[in-house]
């Protein structure tokens, strides 16, 4: 019970600290609408399992043993943040409120990138490994380790599936898509300078 406290808490901490899941639901809310909002937050929760996988199987352990690896996963991770950011900051596209906002296109685009960002996430993979290495005892039993991870993925479901219907709403989306420039512009900073924090703290 101890170590459900513990990770309830952990995993509550971590999802709701601002960072690139928070810009990347927001940016696909508000730009495409609330169903595509939603499947980034699913996409989040299934990138979230890559960290659990790994962590479970493992392979934390030689990432914590292996700086030159460990290094190379936060400038991949961080390296995907700015390219984020960068097309945030370069984008031409104007959106519109009666554009093609729930197609299947922008659903898989936002799963895809929701899922993509999470997994790449250097922010989810310290806090996954820490949260097992902190509060899971060696030789507890697999299933429960992999229903760990699954509460983990459901807390950013949640999370982010209200940020979608928070930032979809439709005067909400009005305001931000008149203002689609600037916001844009917040978004893409916010992601790129996410990117080089991680990229400095990695290379120090």
């Amino acid at each position: 019970m101890n170590e459900l406290i513990a990770v309830a808490l952990f995993t509550l901490l971590a999802v709701i600290s601002p960072g690139a899941d928070f810009a990347m639901v927001t940016r696909s809310s508000y730009a495409q609408g609330r169903k595509a909002g939603l499947a980034a937050a699913v996409g989040i929760a299934l990138g979230v399992q890559v960290h659990v996988l790994y962590t479970v199987l493992g392979i934390a352990v030689i990432i914590s043993q292996s700086p030159a690896l460990f290094l190379a996963m936060k400038v991949v991770g961080a390296g995907y943040l700015v390219y984020l950011g960068y097309k945030s900051l370069t984008n031409t596209t104007r959106i519109r409120l009666d554009g093609l906002a729930h197609s299947e296109a922008s659903m898989a685009s936002a799963l895809r990138t929701g899922f993509l960002t999470n997994a790449l996430n250097p922010k989810t993979m310290l806090f996954v490994v820490s949260a097992y290495t902190q509060v899971v005892q060696p030789g507890s039993p697999l299933a429960l380790d992999f229903a760990y991870g699954a509460f983990m993925s459901f807390a950013h479901w949640v999370w982010f599936s209200l940020v979608a219907v928070f930032f979809s709403n439709h005067l909400l989306r009005r305001a931000m898509i008149e203002r689609q420039v600037v916001v844009d512009r917040v978004i893409g900073v916010a992601l790129i300078g996410l990117g080089l924090a991680v990229l400095t703290a990695g290379v120090r």
